[in-house]
């Protein structure tokens, strides 16, 4: 067995310009590791807390002085010189030390990167992803890059955070990053001939001012897909994040940056049922508020079956609540974000619990990003499949596409893509020629005869 012999946190600024905490260690077997927290942009509510120190007068208040001061002062006296059977050991110890159901004493962030850091030592030199893995199989994931940012991530006029598109129809990694990067730039030139802004979102992503619909986003992203050389459907589908949550005021969902209008949760089903009929969706992310549970059983029932349905605000990687949601028979996948836990040990707990009964996984990356690259071998070592990290540009988003590479690059001949497999689920493209579908989806969505959305101010279902 190894042991701790040395640990060292810092303040430093993640991808937004906001602080976020660093840590160092080092084992007495020479192996020494290096990891920073992620943060958030749109959170849960029942995510594990990240310490800020609240200060008006530093970083309006967002500094991370008493997370760095938690390292130094509470969790390097408890661990060093501590034995070491693998991440477990060390996250039982930082969880009791901590002793609060949602790591507020510590803090998630000051826990998190002491839990990546120790796991990446003690990986040494053999591996990452092998040294996590769950299975025998190591497949690259399919990459959901983010190019098109709205509501939380961007001042725009787009209320659904985030439009991605997911080059399943590669043959490699290395393929899908090309397709990735060829429609991104695509999209990039459709946006200036259109005489739309080209400035990004915190992940990367374009965020224009867009229709009020919400149907441009995905004509926009059928016409860049197009434009580089690709098939909608067969290279590459589409996946959505609409983080109701942000939208949802306890009666019904509300488009403050677009329409100004309510939905009832049954309207939001209808919304996305019509969304299915006409384009190639594969994946649905947050379609509504975490509080809304009878919700999400009715939206599972309604389009489970069709599309992948992702709970993240709804699972915050807790593997408690994933196991209600499985019960309560509520969506059929979850998005892993390591900070929503606070170590990696409950995070690969709620992965095996979603693998137990069959749900999807989505490994993420968050607003807040860092050039930390832990979870792209984090997505090959528990065979996800899957994998947000942004659009292909920035360097702490391209960051984890570039470790990706190396690990296809290392794996040789036995690396596999996860492709169309993951595709499992999908209501693509209607047989109708597709300007009669999308004109059939614009009726739905501005109130057209026979096929209005009706405005409401209450939902039937909460």
């Amino acid at each position: 067995m190894t042991a701790i012999v040395a640990l060292k946190a810092r303040e430093i600024l993640d991808s937004r310009g906001i602080p976020t905490i660093e840590v160092d260690v080092g084992l007495s077997d020479g192996s020494s590791a290096r990891a920073a927290a992620p943060s958030g942009g749109s959170r849960g509510k029942r995510e594990a807390l990240e310490l800020r120190d609240g200060d008006a007068a530093r970083y309006e208040g967002r500094g991370v002085r008493q997370a760095v001061e938690n390292v130094h002062g509470v969790i390097a006296p408890a661990i060093i010189g501590m034995e070491l059977e693998g991440p477990w050991t060390l996250d039982r110890r930082l969880i009791e030390l901590d002793g609060t159901p949602d790591r507020s004493r510590l803090g998630a962030n000051a826990m998190l990167a002491v839990s990546v850091a120790v796991t990446k030592a003690l990986a040494g030199g053999g591996g990452l992803f092998e040294y996590l893995a769950m299975s025998g199989r190591h497949r690259l994931p399919v990459p959901m890059f983010n190019v098109l940012n709205g509501g939380a991530h961007a001042g725009n006029t787009v209320d659904i955070q985030e439009f991605m598109i997911a080059p399943v129809g590669a043959p490699s990694f290395a393929e899908a990053l090309r397709m990735g990067v060829e429609t991104y730039r695509a999209l990039r030139a459709l946006l200036k001939k259109a005489g739309l802004a080209t400035s990004v979102g915190d992940e990367g992503g374009f965020a224009p001012d867009l229709d009020a619909a919400h149907t441009q986003p995905f004509d926009l992203l059928l016409s860049a897909t197009e434009q580089a050389g690709l098939k909608p459907r067969h290279d590459v589908v589409i996946a959505v994040d609409v983080a109701a949550g942000e939208l949802f005021d306890g009666q019904s969902y509300v488009f403050r940056k677009s329409l100004r209008r309510r939905r009832t949760t049954e309207q939001m089903i209808q919304l996305y049922s019509g969304w299915l009929r006409h384009y190639p969706i594969w994946s649905i992310e947050d379609g509504l508020a975490e509080s809304d549970a009878e919700g999400w059983r009715a939206l599972t029932t309604a389009l489970g079956s069709r599309v992948q349905l992702v709970g993240d605000d709804l699972f915050v990687t807790n593997a408690a609540l994933l196991r209600a949601g499985i019960a309560g028979r509520l969506a059929n996948a979850v998005l892993i974000k390591l900070n929503q836990a606070g170590t990696v040990s409950e995070s690969l707990e709620t992965i095996a619990e979603a693998n137990r009964s069959r749900y999807g996984v989505v490994i993420s990356h968050r607003a807040g990003e860092t050039t930390c690259d832990f979870i792209a071998d984090l997505a090959v070592a528990i065979d996800a499949g899957q994998i947000k990290a942004g659009a292909p540009v920035r360097g702490e988003r391209v960051a984890k596409y570039n470790q990706l590479l190396r690990l296809e690059e290392s794996l040789g001949q036995s690396a596999r893509y996860a492709g169309i497999d993951f595709a499992k689920r999908g209501s693509f493209l209607s047989s109708e020629p597709r300007e009669v579908a999308l004109e059939g989806l614009r009726g739905a969505t501005t109130g057209s005869p026979g096929r209005a959305l009706p405005v409401a101010e209450t939902r039937h279902s909460s």
